[in-house]
């Protein structure tokens, strides 16, 4: 589990600057300029990230469980997940609704994702992991919404044909990932 806190700490950290310290990275970015500060930010992402992929798999290897969920917890998350995927798509696809009305969607996607896995997962390493996000997310969109206001952010309307094609995109990634690629790369199967 220490694999795993520590690469939690170190990409939510990094991504929590902006949280909790947009004056001192607003400075570190005047100093070392854009390109290399977005290099030294990936980079310390990159290794979070990858420690949080090794420890969690470490983590599987010796499960703890906490809680076993019933199966409708099960159906209930892959419902979530869909949603999470659709605002996911809907911070990529530009002149959509559901940007226009939500301002932030990958981070209300990330806070549904998360919460979706808790609602279907009962072991330890997955309460730590899709907890600790739920948590950055809750905080990251309270600040980027505190920063829309402080800064009079207006965002403009959504187009219908747009916010078709984001769910449309969100979907079609779902299905892609509900039932092939989460089973490839994370070896579990949601449906089967």
């Amino acid at each position: 589990m220490t694999i795993l806190i520590l690469g939690l700490m170190i990409f939510l950290g990094v991504h929590s600057v902006r949280i909790y310290a947009d004056d001192w990275r607003a400075a570190q970015r005047a100093r070392f300029g854009e390109g290399p500060w977005k290099g030294l930010y990936s980079l310390a992402s990159l290794i979070g990230l990858g420690l949080i992929i090794w420890g969690f798999g470490l983590a599987r290897q010796e499960p703890v469980v906490v809680w076993a969920p019933p199966r409708g917890m099960r159906d209930a998350a892959a419902l979530l997940t869909a949603i999470a995927f659709i605002l996911l798509a809907a911070a990529y696809v530009p002149g959509n609704g559901i940007k226009a009305r939500l301002h932030h969607p990958m981070i209300l996607g990330v806070k549904v994702w998360a919460f979706a896995h808790l609602l279907a997962n009962g072991k330890l390493a997955d309460m730590l992991l899709f907890g600790a996000f739920l948590v950055w997310a809750a905080f990251c969109f309270r600040a980027a919404r505190r920063r829309d206001r402080a800064l009079g952010t207006k965002y403009p309307a959504g187009k219908m044909s747009a916010t078709i094609l984001t769910v449309s995109v969100g979907i079609a990634a779902w299905v892609l990932f509900a039932f092939w690629l989460h089973g490839v790369l994370i070896g579990v199967r949601p449906f089967g």
